[in-house]
Order: C-alpha cells, then structure tokens, then sequence
C-alpha cells in the first residue's frame, strides 16, 4: 500500500472516530439535559421552595398534629404493602418463572393491569366492592368491620396498585440466574424451602431489594385512589399526598414544599441506601 492511501485510510479512521465520538456526546448531551429537564430542576424547585422561607417552617409544619399524624399513616399503609407485596410477590415472580402450567401466559398479563388501570378506577371499583350498598359491605358491616372511609381500604388500593413492582424486578432475576443451582442444593438434600432461603433469595438480594424500593416509593406516593376510599377526615384519614392536596387548596404552599420535599427525600434515600450497599457488596466481591 502506498504511503498516499496509508494516510487516507488515517484520515478515514480519524474522521469515523471523531464522528462516533460527537454521537457519543450528543447521546450523553440529550440524556443530561432530559434528566436536569425532567428529574433535577424540578426537585431542586421543591427544595428551593420549602427552605426559601427558612428552617422555621420546617419545625412549623411538623410540629402540627395532623401532619404527625399524616406521616404516621403514610408510614403504616407503606409498610403494610410491601410486606404483603413482597411476600406474595416473590412467590408470583417464582410460579411464573418455574413453573409451566395453563393460564400462565393470562397471569402473567394480569400482573401488569395495575399499570393500565387509573387508581381513580381503582378506588371506584373499592368503593363497588365495599361502600355502601356494596357487594361485600353487608358481610362486613354485620360483624362491625369498617372497610370504606378507612385504614383497610386505603390499604386495599395501595397494595392493588403496588402489586407489579416486586414481581417485575425479580422475575428477570430469576430466569437469568436459573435452576442449576437450585437443582444442585435439592441434590444434596435441600428443601424446597431450605433451596430457596439458602440459595434462590441471595441470588434475587438486589431485584427484591429495587422493588421494595419502588413499592415503598409508590406507596408512600399513592393519592389517587386514596383520595376515593380515604373520605379526606383530617387527622384520621389523611395520608401524607392527601395533606399535600389539602394544604394546595387552602393555600399553604410552604407547609405544602416541606411535606412534598420529606416524601421526595425518603424515596431518594432508599434508593441511594440500597444503591451504596450493592457497589459496596460488588466491591467486597471483586476483592
């Protein structure tokens, strides 16, 4: 090859890396400007509007019962879904992806309808099951249990809408780590249960950790079905969002920042947490 075409094909090979690089940038350009567009401005918006007035307001607003009392409630209907989310969660995620029956490909469909349904649906199909003149009210109302217009049903509707998260971040999880290891512990003697506590859950460690994570986000997030079953009684049925709503309505933008800012803060840290300790596990592991 002559010393003319060598340095043609440089020029080639500089001109394509030049090109991949200026796509490379652009790509990187338009990722950080859809996240300072879409996720960073407006948080630093909430934060600049809650503290603007000062930290007084914080003290202010959380030294006020009902919105004590509003985190408290938004902390118990949290914790309620992801305990019964995670728990059936995890064994959903476990039948779909082991075990081969009819109807599998309906049920797997069916895990996903919370995504399609509004939960201002939601709380209206609740308010069918269980309002007055209800299906299920008489039954429940014969034994004194209040359902409507209540911690049960604010419970309901949250984990009807929280439902998919766990079993989306686990199920890929487990038809990527596969059986092998599974099958190899039941070899040696393992239970069901032993294989799965000893083997199956470390594996599936950070997808059911993720999607606690974005149950417990969604959750403490929850305002339009609430909103249906919750009846809106301050400082009995007010969660966290519906305080939000109410304070935007009366006015009270600085207590409303504060709340909205605390909720923001919480799902940022559990994500960040679970985040840290994954690097740090990856870290331990590459040592």
């Amino acid at each position: 090859m002559s010393e003319v075409a060598v340095r043609a094909a440089s020029r080639d090979a500089d001109r394509r890396r030049r090109h991949r690089r200026l796509v490379r940038g652009g790509v990187l350009g338009a990722c950080v400007v859809y996240l300072l567009a879409l996720l960073i401005l407006p948080l630093a918006g909430i934060v600049w509007a809650a503290l603007k007035p000062g930290l007084g307001v914080v003290r202010d607003t959380f030294s006020q019962a009902d919105v004590r009392h509003a985190f408290l409630l938004t902390a118990i209907i949290a914790v309620i879904t992801v305990t019964v989310t995670t728990f059936f969660g995890v064994i959903v995620a476990w039948v779909l992806v082991r075990q081969r029956f009819v109807g599998r490909g309906l049920l797997n469909a069916l895990v996903d309808l919370p995504f399609a349904l509004s939960p201002v649906t939601v709380g209206l199909a609740c308010v069918l099951l269980f309002g007055r003149g209800g299906w299920f009210e008489p039954f429940f109302a014969a034994r004194g249990i209040q359902i409507m217009w209540a911690l049960p049903a604010m419970v309901l509707v949250t984990i009807f809408i929280a439902i998919p998260f766990v079993i989306r971040e686990v199920q890929p999880v487990l038809e990527e780590v596969g059986t092998e290891e599974e099958d190899a512990a039941r070899t040696l003697g393992a239970s069901t249960i032993q294989s799965f506590m000893r083997v199956t859950l470390p594996n599936i460690r950070w997808g059911l950790l993720y999607g606690i994570a974005l149950t417990t986000a969604r959750s403490i997030g929850e305002i339009g079905a609430v909103l249906m079953v919750s009846g809106l009684i301050m400082g009995k049925t007010e969660t966290a969002p519906l305080l939000i709503f109410r304070l935007t309505e009366e006015r009270d933008w600085a207590e409303a920042w504060v709340v909205a800012l605390t909720l923001a803060a919480v799902s940022i840290v559990i994500l960040a947490t679970i985040e840290w300790f994954k690097h740090r596990s990856i870290r331990e592991d590459e040592a």
